[in-house]
């Protein structure tokens, strides 16, 4: 491994500039390209950064046979991820990818049995994981403050309209894919990293929405079942009239954790209400507010040690095909979805 891991990213848009931000500030990797598919873009992403002599480029294999090149961001629009991630596969970059990975089943079985076969390192970009509040609550589960838990529920719920720059293909059914695909997969991996269990069940979906420039209904709520044996429900709203919200609650034997407020009979046998911790909330959609530097450090140190991630491409298979059903669910009237969708 040379003194420094040499990075790029490839998909010049807004949170791409998080990417290169992160990855600057770790003193164990160098940003040695950028790539987009316009390279005006790509030129303004490196001079914004201040990166006077990276390298330039608006094809992605061109950028792939860069030898200076070991990991890249994948960070372009939703519907070029599977294509773009087994192009990474194929040449033994290490990546990772904006979610969602897929907007179809076959693609994101395909993406993962090329990673799984390549031997290579991914990460999927579900930030949250290093949200200090989501952190502190999954360490406090992980201390059994709650006991086990029977119930769960995440939200969420962002107003996106045409102030956001990937809003001409976001809102397509072909390149944004559906509201859970499009933002709520972060609901679906929060609340299956937090439970600690894959969702085995998707049922009672139902769509709604108000915004008809979505070519999907842009708001859905749907139940789910654990493989732990618990219940839940799961919620994504991109057309609310409101400021962002991300909300979790989690239910357990010995006690109960909403957001950063937490009840335990263990924690705090004489508690007579909420005990509120104070931490940093998921509360804004804006990329600069989310923990880049804490995944790009991730990553690398997955590079460095040569252990997956335990948010990879094979992880995030089970997020996806819950976004998936619930999708399938409500196209059906609320059915039951049994998952996996592929054996």
């Amino acid at each position: 491994m040379p003194e420094t891991i040499g990075c790029a990213i490839f998909g010049a848009g807004w949170v791409a500039q998080e990417h290169i931000n992160a990855y600057i500030a770790d003193p164990r990797s160098e940003v040695v390209a950028i790539g987009s598919r316009r390279e005006s873009s790509a030129l303004a992403a490196a001079a914004k950064a201040g990166l006077d002599d990276v390298a330039i480029y608006t094809d992605l294999d061109e950028l792939l046979a860069d030898e200076n090149v070991q990991a890249l961001s994948i960070t372009g629009p939703n519907h070029v991820h599977v294509e773009h991630g087994i192009k990474c596969c194929e040449a033994g970059k290490h990546f990772i990818m904006e979610k969602p990975v897929a907007i179809e089943l076959d693609g994101l079985h395909a993406l993962a049995d090329a990673v799984r076969e390549s031997g290579i390192r991914t990460v999927v970009s579900f930030c949250l994981r290093w949200n200090p509040s989501l952190m502190n609550t999954a360490s406090m589960v992980r201390q059994n403050a709650i006991g086990e838990i029977f119930y769960a529920e995440a939200d969420y719920w962002h107003g996106v309209s045409d102030w956001y720059s990937g809003w001409e293909w976001a809102k397509t059914i072909e390149h944004g894919g559906s509201s859970f695909l499009f933002g709520g997969c972060h609901a679906v991996d929060a609340i299956r990293w937090l439970v600690g269990s894959d969702i085995v069940e998707v049922s009672g979906a139902y769509a709604g929405g108000w915004d008809e420039r979505y070519e999907y209904p842009a708001t859905v709520v749907g139940t789910v079942k654990f493989a732990s044996g618990a219940i839940g429900k799961l919620s994504s709203s991109v057309d609310c009239v409101m400021p962002y919200q991300f909300n979790i609650d989690l239910m357990g034997d010995r006690g109960a954790i909403r957001d950063n407020r937490v009840y335990s009979r263990d924690l705090f046998p004489e508690q007579s209400g909420w005990a509120t911790v104070p931490a940093v909330l998921p509360d804004s959609g804006d990329v600069e507010h989310h923990p880049f530097e804490g995944e790009i450090s991730h990553f690398l140190d997955c590079i460095e040690t040569g252990e997956d991630s335990y948010v990879d491409i094979e992880d995030s298979v089970n997020t996806h095909e819950v976004c998936f059903a619930m999708d399938e669910s409500w196209r059906n009237g609320g059915a039951t979805i049994e998952l996996p969708l592929r054996d």
